[in-house]
């Protein structure tokens, strides 16, 4: 059996598509350091009401980093959409097509932004260094928004984590690591990425919900990492 050694660090843990205050307590209690809550997406899992987004990001401890992911491309919608739902963390799953970034810091100076750049090749690394100016954080994930149907997150699938590690290595903002990670491939993504944080949905549930025994399993693989 491999000897498992205590890792150097300890990236952040953001468990995603919440869909109530329990599946929140259950992530926290294991050690998730932020939750993701899926707003009006056009596919994907995870969506739930706006006040249930409220309610749960209202009722978690104030340490807990709640990020709205939001498919909204207007500052304005963005801005009145945070209003609302009162998170502490905004994160734009589709290009910011209207307004600003620095309108919505100005509008709301507590709230942490955080863009997903869908990794697919060496423009999302260009990319990526871009928008890393305008914002508190990246997130890059593995969908598509070119689609015909897009896919903005929750798909499931990993992209080339080369191209992950060297935008790792050309911003200065946090950068969470998300797209098919399972508590299988954790402790991998963790060694070939070097990300602050690692995003996880559908790899922590069983038919939709979120499953306590592969949450365990991925918090014991994100704990211990075998070298």
């Amino acid at each position: 059996m491999t000897q498992k050694y205590k890792m150097e660090y300890k990236p952040k843990i953001k468990i995603c598509c919440i869909k109530n205050i329990e599946e929140a307590e259950l992530a926290i209690k294991y050690g998730a350091d932020a939750i993701g809550l899926v707003s009006e997406m056009p596919s994907g899992p995870g969506v739930i009401s706006e006040s249930e987004i409220k309610f749960i990001a209202s009722n978690v401890p104030e340490n807990i980093k709640t990020f709205l992911l939001t498919s909204k491309q207007s500052s304005r919608e963005i801005i009145e959409q945070l209003i609302r739902c009162k998170t502490n963390t905004v994160q734009i799953v589709d290009k910011l097509l209207i307004g600003t970034y620095a309108e919505i810091k100005t509008a709301l100076p507590n709230v942490d932004i955080v863009q997903v750049i869908h990794v697919s090749n060496g423009d999302s690394v260009k990319e990526a260094i871009e928008v890393s100016k305008n914002v508190n954080g990246l997130l890059l994930d593995s969908g598509n928004p070119n689609a015909k149907t897009k896919t903005l997150g929750g798909t499931g699938k990993t992209h080339n984590w080369k191209l992950s590690r060297e935008i790792c290595r050309n911003v200065e903002v946090p950068v969470y690591l998300a797209g098919g990670i399972n508590p299988d491939n954790v402790a991998n993504a963790i060694k070939s990425v070097q990300p602050t944080g690692i995003d996880l949905c559908s790899g922590v549930r069983t038919k939709g919900n979120l499953d306590e025994t592969k949450l365990a399993a991925f918090f014991d693989n994100v704990n211990f990492v075998n070298i």
